[in-house]
């Protein structure tokens, strides 16, 4: 049973880190925000370890609450001040406000042995992907009665939707974090690459569909000294990240409804939008498995020889400095198949506060959480409004619509002007759609391994795709058929 529950723990943790690594952002600094007039008093404890400290902030009620999170340095120093508003806003209630913060390793592990100790904090992150496993072991409380109605309608309704459980499916029932950020991948262009080819820009309303992709690629591939050797690409896509929104503009799914059962051979969405992606590798449109493995796409993006390439929101702030990248850029979307809806697919990544469900003050916690996710002056600072860099997007819809949008038009924020490309994905619009993946679904992701990991063998020509998801499907089987074995196990 140790084991079991352990197994449990571990699963959950890791599904944090994997999801909330990939909507974490990497801005070296973000500014200060705008100084708060709450006067609370703090004090700098000694750090725990070598990278978690631990701040008090402290009122003059008597309910102690222990906020335990991981974040960069400059995301804290806005939090912090958040925290800091909390507390003298409610300082008849608050006796002190332990705000601990480590980094992400050191989270998972910490929270592991929190669990296991019986010992959780009261405010902590918890990722879409673990909601179901935290919710059925009982980690976590319900916000719906703890939080008005009208707060909890201000965030994007896709953070709603991941963060809502019924006890069988995720997406409706109770909510049971905010978000903390929200993010996705997009894709990016390099302006000045379509230029030189004398092309007009992506219609960030109309995303190519797959032949147009093509042939806009074709067109950008090029050798431009003159050695006989192609040394500017259409585009280059990671196999592990880059592919699956190609994929799933086609309409594609790797597993049944219930999610129990592999579905790659007998698949001819998969068949044909597969086929696309490794045809633009076997067609010279993008670097040879050999030429990436000797200089990635990602570093080939930031040298300017690569016209397409995926972008996160966590990849703007580098993208937007010259140093960094000396070329015009913008957003698009991810070209539609043949065979999807007729929309842009990608997939996103969040991580949300969550609230113990052993706290003794859930009404407190549930408004700390509120204020976190949805101050409209804390997602100014976080977002650049005020402070003129970006650490994420905002969580409150009319705020990105309308304050953000303008302060990256009149260049307070430095950001790609077809940022509703990355609004539409959130929204599910008529050109966009974003989701979870599928294995963010399932008790482990360990069963698409096998498949994103092999690709390069088609690339390379030493299979064809139909022989290569006949030789994968069982191994992914296997996987999958573990994991169900553990989460039932688990939950026993």
């Amino acid at each position: 049973m140790k084991k079991r529950f352990l197994s449990i723990i571990l699963a959950s943790c890791m599904s944090i880190g994997l999801l909330a690594g990939c909507a974490t952002t990497t801005v070296e600094e973000a500014g200060e925000a705008a100084p708060a007039d709450a006067p609370a008093a703090t004090e700098t404890a000694a750090e725990t370890t070598d990278s978690t400290t631990s701040e008090t902030l402290s009122g003059e009620g008597d309910q102690t609450i222990h906020v335990f999170l991981y974040m960069q340095e400059h995301e804290k120093d806005i939090y912090q001040k958040l925290i800091d508003e909390f507390v003298e806003e409610h300082k008849d209630q608050v006796k002190e406000v332990v705000f601990e913060v480590t980094t992400q390793d050191e989270y998972n592990q910490k929270m592991i042995a929190n669990m296991t100790a019986n010992d959780m904090p009261d405010v902590f992150y918890v990722g879409p992907a673990a909601v179901r496993s935290y919710v059925d072991n009982g980690y976590v409380l319900p916000l719906d009665d703890y939080v008005d109605a009208d707060t909890i309608g201000k965030i994007w309704g896709t953070t709603q939707e991941i963060y809502r459980y019924d006890g069988t499916n995720i997406g409706s029932g109770s909510l049971y974090a905010f978000p903390k950020d929200l993010s996705c991948f997009a894709f990016a262009y390099n302006q000045d690459l379509f230029d030189e080819a004398g092309l007009d820009y992506p219609d960030p309303n109309k995303p190519y569909t797959y032949e147009e992709f093509e042939e806009v690629c074709k067109a950008l591939t090029k050798d431009t000294d003159g050695d006989g050797e192609v040394d500017q690409w259409g585009v280059a896509c990671a196999d592990q990240w880059g592919m699956t929104p190609i994929l799933y503009s086609n309409g594609v799914k790797f597993l049944n409804e219930d999610m129990t059962k592999v579905n790659v051979a007998n698949n001819p969405q998969l068949t044909e939008a597969l086929t696309f992606y490794t045809d633009l590798t076997r067609n010279g449109l993008t670097p040879s498995v050999e030429q990436d493995t000797a200089l990635g796409g990602y570093q080939r993006w930031l040298d300017g020889q690569v016209a397409f390439y995926a972008c996160g929101t966590w990849d703007v702030a580098a993208f937007m400095d010259p140093n960094t990248f000396p070329y015009k850029w913008n957003l698009c979307g991810w070209p539609v198949g043949p065979s999807g809806d007729g929309r842009s697919h990608t997939w996103m990544g969040s991580v949300g506060y969550a609230v113990s469900a052993t706290t003794e003050y859930p009404d407190l916690c549930a408004e700390l959480v509120a204020k976190l996710s949805t101050d409209e002056d804390g997602q100014r600072a976080v977002s650049g409004i005020t402070t003129g860099a970006s650490i994420q997007l905002p969580n409150i819809v009319d705020l990105a619509y309308g304050e953000f949008k303008d302060a990256v038009a009149d260049g307070t924020v430095p950001y790609a002007s077809d940022v509703d490309v990355i609004f539409g994905y959130f929204d599910n619009n008529d050109h966009y759609a974003a989701a979870l993946q599928e294995m963010d679904y399932t008790y482990n992701s360990e069963w698409f391994t096998p498949f994103w990991s092999g690709v390069f063998n088609i690339k390379n020509g030493d299979i064809e795709v139909q022989d290569y998801l006949n030789q994968v499907e069982p191994e992914m089987q296997e996987l999958l058929d573990e994991a169900i074995e553990l989460q039932n196990s688990a939950t026993k």
